[in-house]
């Protein structure tokens, strides 16, 4: 079973076959809003989020630690808090870290693309996309879809699969939008030595934590 490695707190219902879109690529390190507040001497409203923000903030509670196989696995926060504009925002990255290549799946479930957590009131949705959701709420208004296919994809030795998410409410009653709190989110991959063949593989179970505040 993997182990949590605790994040240094101030940085910061729905099923993958049950919502939709593609995969996001990698993109440059983003980072949330630091406007100067007149509320408080740290620049922050209520000691918690940048000014003129709408929303919580978002830091990473827990991360596991890198499973036993060749891979690493990394999340860091690229939008730290929510506005009119844009939900919250992380980013998962996972790179092959063997000397030779290997195949990913499921793909999207590896990045953590549209996937629920365990409390099932959060989902993580690829950034950009256009979702039915309310602005500065960022609460889900009806399902979105997606297909059913087991999709990979093969990594060269150091090649990194990533994807950039929004973070936004789902399965809460009707008048919430993101709910306060921490927040599990948790997957399951599989490494295949073989990209030509997919078989066999090794499964790795991996999960992070988010507080939201």
């Amino acid at each position: 079973m993997p182990t949590r490695r605790s994040v240094l707190r101030g940085s910061s219902l729905l099923t993958l076959s049950a919502l939709a879109g593609c995969v996001a690529a990698p993109v440059a390190d983003g980072a949330g809003s630091d406007l100067p507040s007149d509320n408080s001497p740290d620049g922050t409203d209520d000691d918690t989020r940048p000014r003129g923000t709408g929303g919580p903030g978002v830091t990473l509670a827990s991360v596991d630690d890198d499973p036993e196989v060749a891979l690493s696995i990394d999340v860091t926060v690229t939008e730290a808090v929510a506005t009119d504009d844009h939900p919250p925002g992380l980013r998962v990255t996972v790179t092959n870290t063997g000397d030779a290549p290997a195949a990913l799946g499921e793909a999207r479930a590896a990045v953590f693309a549209y996937q629920s957590s365990v409390d099932e009131f959060l989902v993580l949705l690829p950034a950009g996309g256009d979702y039915p959701a309310d602005p500065g709420c960022w609460r889900l208004t009806e399902g979105v879809g997606t297909t059913e296919e087991y999709r990979t994809v093969t990594l060269e030795p150091g090649e990194r699969h990533a994807a950039d998410l929004g973070l936004y409410a789902a399965g809460v009653e009707a008048d919430a939008c993101l709910p306060v709190g921490e927040h599990r989110f948790e997957t399951t991959m599989t490494r295949f030595d073989d990209p030509e063949r997919l078989d066999g593989g090794e499964s790795i179970d991996w999960g992070f934590s988010v507080l939201l505040e």
